[in-house]
């Protein structure tokens, strides 16, 4: 591994934002996944829990809940909007004003015909689903006070709301209310001091359970509106519920960071009456845990400390699988670095602005492992913050170093660079159809623009002093509305592969702008490709940590590509939990293949022997310390380290040193007072 001079940078303080609603559709395994930043993201449960689709998000539209209806998703916030997203072009499809002020819930019937909503001014506000859109119905009765959450009853038939104090069930059909029930306040609060129903849960033998701010758990029975049952979880709120979907479990999220499990279960030997008892609590959070789903195997938790968690739940599950495994679902799974190896830059990503700097550079050579004495300290060039209030979707930078790009939902935004005396030019005029543009990124002669559009299409332009002039289009002959996700160019700007979230992946000739092939659909998505230089072999690794290696020029999977799909991954690679985000190549070797994910960085030799189900994988340590023929006999084609947290880019500069990307440890909440409470209501 002592092959390459080592850029160590660690000045990329990206941290995700806090996590503020989830919503899980159990027909089609996805998870979507609201945060502070308004930002939405959608998780496949299907595919390792790769996170497959970003929507980004917005100064000011901050999202409160979400709510799936069918596999439309929907959400509502304090800006008092309901907003559709359009899953396929990854950005709102149209945004309607409820008029009661902020939303804080959004919910939907079983039969999905009817979304409500509850907002600040006291209305529970029912909305007609239709095909295109959704169309205001009507107002249930009025309340005095905040509607804080909502939960439909199976039926269809009524709506339990919670609110300041109380918790109120509405009859759909009347709009009025049939019953108050009273939330008692904790034990030694004031009397002042309102409680807060965070979240309820209505089921179908009528059973309500609330969570609220004075720490309690309740049990309701909403025939009569009467107490059945109290659990005192916390000292501090109880901010979120979810409940199985044999109703005979459910979770309890709480500000200080733990998930409490209750389940219906048998009171007596006979097995006759059965009661909510309090049966497991999880810590896998160190601040409030705001959003929860509860899956058919699994606990997922979210909140303040940023991280998606997956616990499964050991009896519903088999032991000692994957599935069994505890999952800390580590962001991004998409490279937020661009670097342009010819000069030496890299540009880092942040939701409201972009950075570029240039790296550092030392004096001298060394053994493996030595530091070598810095001569020029990193620099930061340009800090450039986003026009608008949109985020950001996509960054690029120019392998030369001379142009910069960058997409938001309000179109993309080119710029001319001047590195030497730093200085940055904005190119005026743009071909509309960029307008469009989402995944960005540069020929390897900087000469086109290339970005992804509409129906899993790439617009390709081209790029002269300061001018962009459109050329071509390149459609898949599949006809797919997925979004596409990555892109990649050959060295020789011959080939363009683009994979989408359907799991394609298309090569186009850049020369003939026309399709050349289309990959052979593998039922995992991809999350890293590359092309290698020196055969213009495609190189693809899947969420499901599969590797395949395809000739663009014979258009069928090398050789390498079946002895290794025969062999079989080592299990300890497949075992892995975070996707592999890059894909590189050795000017020096073209047989060695470079790839990293969060916490590994691997170099697969093609010409080594591939490692057996028993060999050791993360083996480079001990290979070093063995007598030389012991080594080479030990030694096999995945050359990996496991040293590293937070690993976001590894790339080679053309003089073959490696920049190695980390991010810091911070912790988002370290500057605020202890014990952390989550400040819902602005004053």
């Amino acid at each position: 591994m002592g092959e390459f001079k080592v850029h160590r940078v660690r000045f990329f303080d990206y941290m995700p934002s806090a996590i503020r609603t989830m919503a899980f559709n159990s027909r089609t395994e996805r998870l979507a996944v609201a945060r502070a930043d308004g930002a939405v993201e959608i998780f496949n449960f299907t595919d390792r829990h790769f996170q497959e689709k970003v929507i980004p998000g917005r100064d000011g539209r901050a999202v409160e809940a979400l709510c799936w209806v069918g596999e439309r998703l929907f959400s509502a916030g304090l800006n008092g909007e309901i907003t559709e997203y359009d899953l396929e072009k990854l950005r709102p499809r149209y945004t309607m004003e409820a008029y009661g002020g902020p939303i804080w819930t959004i919910s939907c019937n079983r039969q999905e015909t009817l979304l409500s909503v509850g907002c600040e001014d006291g209305t529970v506000k029912l909305f007609e689903i239709l095909d295109e859109k959704i169309q205001f119905q009507r107002n249930l009765s009025r309340q005095k006070g905040r509607i804080i959450s909502l939960s439909w009853h199976p039926s269809g038939t009524q709506i339990a709301a919670g609110m300041m104090d109380m918790i109120k069930i509405f009859d759909i059909e009347t709009g009025q209310t049939t019953h108050r029930l009273l939330v008692e306040r904790a034990i030694g609060a004031s009397k002042s001091k309102e409680v807060v129903v965070w979240d309820v849960t209505f089921l179908s033998d009528h059973t309500i359970i609330s969570g609220d701010s004075a720490g309690k758990v309740q049990i309701w029975d909403g025939f009569t509106g009467t107490l059945i049952k109290t659990h005192l979880v916390t000292k501090w709120d109880v901010l979120a519920l979810s409940v199985s979907q044999d109703e005979s479990s459910v979770i309890a999220g709480t500000s200080e960071g733990t998930v409490v499990q209750f389940q219906f279960l048998p009171s007596t030997v006979d097995q006759q009456d059965k009661e909510w008892v309090r049966t497991r609590t999880f810590k896998n959070h160190s601040h409030d845990v705001r959003a929860l789903v509860h899956t058919e195997t699994a606990v997922v938790s979210g909140g303040m400390d940023t991280q998606l968690v997956v616990r499964p739940l050991l009896d519903k599950v088999e032991k000692n699988t994957q599935e069994s495994a505890l999952r800390k679902i580590v962001f991004p799974h998409r490279s937020l670095v661009c670097c342009a190896k010819k000069a030496g830059l890299l540009l880092f990503q942040f939701p409201g602005h972009l950075e570029l700097w240039r790296v550092g550079e030392s004096d001298g050579n060394g053994n493996p492992g030595d530091h070598l004495p810095v001569k020029t300290q990193a620099e930061k060039l340009i800090q450039l913050k986003i026009k608008g209030n949109d985020h950001v979707c996509s960054g690029a930078l120019s392998p030369c170093g001379s142009w910069l790009a960058y997409s938001a939902l309000s179109g993309v935004r080119l710029y001319r660079l001047q590195y030497n005396n730093i200085s940055i030019t904005k190119v005026s005029k743009l071909p509309k159809e960029l307008s469009s543009g989402r995944h960005l990124c540069f020929s390897s002669d900087s000469s086109k623009l290339l970005a992804s559009s509409n129906h899993s299409s790439v617009v390709v332009t081209s790029l002269s002093k300061l001018e962009c002039k459109y050329v071509h289009t390149l459609k898949p002959k599949s006809g797919s509305k997925q979004p596409v996700h990555l892109l990649s160019t050959s060295e020789d700007g011959q080939w363009l592969a683009a994979a989408n979230t359907g799991c394609e992946i298309h090569v186009y000739n850049l020369r003939k702008l026309k399709v050349h092939c289309t990959i052979p659909v593998y039922n995992s998505c991809p999350t890293a490709i590359a092309i290698n230089p020196a055969n213009s072999n495609l190189v693809t690794v899947h969420a499901d940590q599969h590797i395949f290696e395809y000739s663009l020029l014979h258009k069928e999977y090398t050789e390498w590509s079946r002895r290794l799909q025969k062999n079989g991954l080592h299990p300890l690679w497949l075992a892995r939990d975070t996707p592999v985000t890059h894909v590189g190549f050795s000017p020096k070797n073209p047989a060695h293949v470079l790839m990293h994910d969060m916490f590994m960085f691997c170099i697969i030799d093609q010409t080594l022997p591939l490692p057996e189900a028993k060999s050791m994988l993360y083996n480079q340590m001990t290979l070093r310390s063995l007598p030389e023929p012991e080594r080479i006999r030990q030694s096999h084609a995945f050359k990996m380290c496991k040293r590293f947290q937070h690993l976001m880019h590894v790339s080679l500069l053309e003089d073959h040193s490696l920049v190695v990307v980390e991010r810091p440890l911070l912790d988002i909440m370290s500057q605020l007072p202890a014990p952390v409470r989550q400040k819902k209501f602005a004053t």
